[in-house]
């Protein structure tokens, strides 16, 4: 298991090393970008969990009980226990309260998400850029020693197309998780403002 660990480590060393300078920043954009991908994964897949029918939130709403977290850990359980912590009882100030409330959680799911879209873009321009590093690399060997140094040549269309490669690699699937977590993050704020609207009769 080791050795073919080390194995893999080597090769995709040798696979960074066949493209320019470029890949450093291409390798760094893909691991922040997956490292926000993760945690919008981990945060979205939590609060859709368990999340309470909009009538057992007016109950705890007009109880002023919070609700058990060890039942309910869902979106619409944080907009209750958010809002019944901050909940004065004067029904003109705590309508704010709810609305504000409400703006705060739709504020917390677009985290992260137009960072997670600029890296993705930003990924094939990375990639494109080594595309020119690399054709004027081997436009110079042409100018120093003619067609006929095809070793030469090949090393520098290898660094254009590697870099444009791995530009593709990182982009696509950035900008394919960008539009499923936009989607999630629309989803759950409709649900938020619509539970909020709802709430309103009980506050």
């Amino acid at each position: 298991m080791l050795n073919q660990l080390a194995h893999l480590f080597w090769t995709m060393v040798a696979y960074l090393q066949t493209g320019s300078i470029v890949m450093f920043p291409l390798v760094a954009v893909s691991m922040v970008m997956w490292t926000l991908i993760i945690n919008r994964l981990l945060f979205f897949h939590r609060i859709y969990r368990k999340n309470m029918p909009r009538d057992r939130a007016g109950e705890f709403v007009k109880n002023n009980e919070m609700p058990p977290p060890h039942i309910y850990k869902g979106a619409v359980s944080l907009l209750v226990t958010r809002f019944l912590k901050n909940r004065t009882h004067n029904p003109r100030v705590d309508l704010y309260i709810l609305d504000e409330t409400v703006m705060e959680i739709v504020t917390v799911l677009d985290r992260h998400l137009a960072f997670i879209g600029i890296l993705a873009a930003v990924a094939p321009l990375l990639g494109l850029l080594g595309t020119v590093t690399g054709m004027m690399a081997t436009f110079d060997i042409i100018s120093m020693f003619g067609t006929g140094n095809a070793r030469a040549m090949a090393g520098g269309i290898s660094e254009a197309l590697v870099t444009t490669q791995t530009g593709l690699v990182v982009a696509i699937p950035g900008l394919y998780m960008h539009g499923f977590l936009v989607k999630r993050a629309e989803k759950l704020k409709v649900l938020i403002a619509s539970t909020g609207i709802y709430l309103q009769r009980f506050v």
